[in-house]
């Protein structure tokens, strides 16, 4: 049970933030695009409890990702509704790759405190350890939501995008998915091999690239958190 725990609280931080300041992202972009909608409803904060979405937190713990309640966007109010939605939907992915970098910045550090005198402390290394455990994690959940939100299937970001870049009919039709957006994913990622051909592969390389050696311990965070 202890362990159970430990696992939680580390990963408890990183995971609020990368969901919420995900939907905050488009809520604060839609605002500044002429919708106020997620501003009046009060979502343009960390509150958790207007963001959460009960399954899309448990599966965080479970799966390693998850989801929170969609920003409203009233698409009517944007200046330039097709344009604009581009914009809102590049929101949210793009800061959690952000989110990525300021992870990397934080293990690049804890590596630099080792060198320092510091390192020599006991309770230097008890904390330092589920310091790094967090950072590691953070920089995986939040280049996996990333990447994952960019796919081109609404109502996924990546989808929205490419509404907003297809012609009006192709366009349309591809809008006409969205209510099957979900089971579509469920079948993508279950039943082929786009997950472990092409997104763990992807997400990989993306967390190799941006950590350098530091990657080693998202592997090392990965097997811990989710192994046992």
């Amino acid at each position: 049970m202890d362990a159970i725990l430990l696992k939680l609280s580390v990963m408890l931080v990183p995971a609020l933030l990368a969901i919420i300041l995900h939907e905050v992202a488009h809520g604060y972009a839609a605002d500044r695009l002429g919708d106020p909608t997620a501003r009046l409803l009060g979502r343009l904060n960390l509150n958790p409890f207007r963001h959460l979405d009960p399954i899309g937190t448990v599966a965080i713990f479970v799966f390693g990702f998850g989801w929170a309640r969609p920003v409203p966007v009233n698409a009517g109010n944007l200046r330039n509704p097709r344009q604009d939605m581009i914009w809102v939907a590049l929101a949210g992915p793009l800061t959690n790759l952000a989110l990525a970098g300021l992870s990397v910045l934080f293990l690049r550090g804890i590596t630099l405190l080792e060198t320092t005198p510091l390192a020599s402390s006991e309770l230097f290394l008890e904390v330092i350890r589920p310091l790094r455990i967090m950072a590691a994690f953070s920089l995986y959940i939040n280049v996996l939501l990333g990447i994952f939100n960019l796919l081109p299937i609404p109502p996924l970001d990546g989808g929205r995008v490419l509404v907003g870049i297809l012609p009006g009919k192709h366009a349309l039709w591809l809008n006409r998915l969205e209510p099957f957006g979900f089971v579509l994913l469920l079948l993508l990622i279950f039943f082929t091999d786009v997950w472990s051909r092409l997104l763990s592969p992807l997400i990989s390389l993306i967390i190799q690239t941006l950590a350098g050696a530091e990657s080693v311990y998202v592997e090392k965070a990965m097997s811990f958190l989710f192994s046992g």
